[in-house]
């Protein structure tokens, strides 16, 4: 089963980017930052979600992403499925923060349960057979609208959307040119898939 290791976001200015995800998220070893200057407008096809306990965890991120330098694109608030809210971060980067908890059990705590990688593709399934043929796993899969692989051990989880419906997901347009601005680590072997997300080698996965 392949899984992620590392999520590289390639940005004009790392130190800037460094300070704002030490400040915002307090992200480890799974974000990287790499320098950048490739042509990009509009949405870059992707999202990062971070999963937390509970509401009030989703306010702290969120209350200090924008303290950061973020910018909402959607504000925190209650839905069917739990409780959230959008921000993007001054690099870029389109962040969901979400919590399947309707009620607090604590204090916030700031602490994330786990990172999703969520690609928006063209073609659903067509994607999906392509990672499937590069060693993934299938976790869950509803037709040709969303798929979720499983990841093992990895901190992690890789999803895919359709494009437009995931940008309609985070409030912005779907229209976007030029690099998407992320590399993943984790692949045996480098690829690009079929809507051009680039994936390279790691050295755990090459231990692996």
């Amino acid at each position: 089963m392949t899984s992620i290791d590392t999520i590289t976001l390639e940005v004009a200015d790392p130190a800037a980017a460094e300070r704002f995800y030490a400040a915002a998220f307090g992200l480890g070893t799974q974000l990287c930052l790499r320098a950048s200057q490739e042509p990009t407008t509009g949405f870059r096809g992707f999202t990062l979600s971070l999963t937390v306990s509970q509401p009030a965890d989703v306010n702290a991120l969120i209350d200090a992403a924008l303290d950061a330098g973020a910018t909402s694109l959607k504000s925190a608030a209650k839905s069917f499925w739990g409780y959230g809210g959008v921000v993007q971060a001054p690099d870029g980067t389109i962040w969901k923060v979400a919590t399947s908890a309707k009620k607090d059990t604590g204090p916030a705590t700031r602490r994330v349960d786990e990172i999703v990688l969520l690609l928006g593709v063209a073609d659903v399934a067509a994607s999906k057979r392509f990672y499937v043929d590069q060693g993934f796993a299938v976790a869950k899969s509803f037709g040709r609208v969303y798929v979720e692989f499983a990841t093992g051990s990895s901190p992690v989880k890789l999803a895919l959307y359709r494009r437009r419906a995931l940008a309609k997901d985070v409030g912005v347009s779907a229209d976007g040119t030029g690099s998407h601005r992320i590399v993943v680590g984790g692949a045996a072997e480098p690829f690009t898939d079929p809507d051009g997300f680039t994936w390279e080698t790691t050295s755990v996965a090459a231990r692996s």
